[in-house]
């Protein structure tokens, strides 16, 4: 049975959940008032990425069945999204500590890799290398990482969703051309879903994605990328450098605060996207900017790797290089 056609109704249910979501988030008070860490001037709602978390979750089940993902890859996406969409959802309506967050989201970490099998081997210069049980605790952090620096960069309109779009469906783009058709139906989903919050997130956003939704967005996609691994370990750096401007943008400025001696678990507006957003004096032009180098730099380095037969670790090194150094330009982990 075909079930092409839940890709636009994900999007047209996603934007119209997204508008229910904002009109409750209004009625409630669910309100981000701008402060001296804030990247935006005006109050606006937040908790829209509740929509993604639902329509893609809600659609997850049909669209890996029929596309032909394997139900511990399904099940594996179905509790650890919901298990942080819902850590997320509590702190965005009140506070969690951070040390009970961090707990959870490793638990989340911990049900994904049982499913999936921990990490795959990794390709390195024509040999593959099994980190065994190690790897477990490699992949662990890898998901968590991912999670929060996701949360991390959602922090100018339409930012998140655009790393989000793009990464999917250049993915999606090289599963095709490989040959692991297979693959696309998660990926694609939670593009379409993202599609369809965009619409209200689009700069000047009237909603926010708020946790629930950066965390299920960071967290799905490093679940993503541990799957497609274990069919073919390239695919693991393919991700990494399609993730690269919030990989490299988040760890810079984690390292450079760290090296300062700042609490990095306080909140702050130091990442290179802000410092950008602050100059250019807007959010579309930096947002803008991301989708331009997740188009024409970091999806054809990825298309060397898995195509052109570039080695993973020397093309993650390649994609990064000026990421680093707009990270650096851009002061990345300094305030002011």
């Amino acid at each position: 049975m075909s079930v092409w056609f839940l890709f636009p109704l994900a999007v047209l249910l996603s934007a119209f959940l997204t508008g229910s979501i904002r009109r409750y988030a209004i009625s409630r008070s669910l309100i981000d008032v701008p402060n001296s860490r804030s990247s935006h001037s005006v109050p606006t709602p937040r908790g829209g990425g509740v929509a993604i978390v639902l329509i893609f979750l809600l659609f997850l089940p049909f669209v890996g069945m029929t596309r032909g993902t394997e139900w511990p890859m399904i099940w594996s996406m179905l509790g650890t999204g919901m298990g942080v969409a819902a850590l997320g959802f509590l702190d965005d309506h009140g506070h969690i500590a951070a040390r009970w967050r961090l707990l959870g989201h490793f638990l989340c970490a911990a049900w994904s890799l049982y499913w999936l099998g921990g990490l795959p081997p990794l390709q390195y210069w024509g040999g593959l290398i099994d980190l065994q049980w190690f790897g477990v605790f490699v992949s662990a952090l890898y998901l968590v990482w991912l999670l929060n620096l996701y949360n991390f960069m959602d922090g100018i309109d339409g930012l998140a969703s655009v790393e989000a779009i793009c990464t999917c469906v250049g993915v999606c783009i090289i599963y095709w051309l490989t040959g692991f058709g297979e693959l696309i139906g998660p990926p694609l989903l939670l593009a379409m879903a993202v599609s369809g919050f965009l619409i209200w997130n689009f700069p000047p956003a009237r909603i926010f994605m708020g946790d629930a939704g950066s965390g299920f967005l960071g967290v799905m996609m490093g679940v993503f990328s541990l799957y497609a691994a274990w069919k073919s370990p390239v695919f693991l750096w393919v991700w990494l450098v399609l993730l690269g401007v919030f990989i490299v943008d988040a760890t810079f400025t984690l390292f450079s605060r760290l090296f300062q001696g700042h609490r990095v678990y306080e909140a702050h507006r130091s990442h290179a996207y802000q410092h950008a957003a602050r100059k250019a004096g807007n959010h579309l032009s930096v947002t803008g900017a991301v989708a331009a180098i997740n188009i024409f730099w970091l999806f054809p380095v990825a298309i060397c790797i898995s195509i052109l037969g570039l080695n993973g670790l020397l093309g993650v090194v390649v994609a990064y290089l000026p990421l680093v150094l707009l990270a650096y330009k851009y002061r990345a982990g300094t305030d002011g």
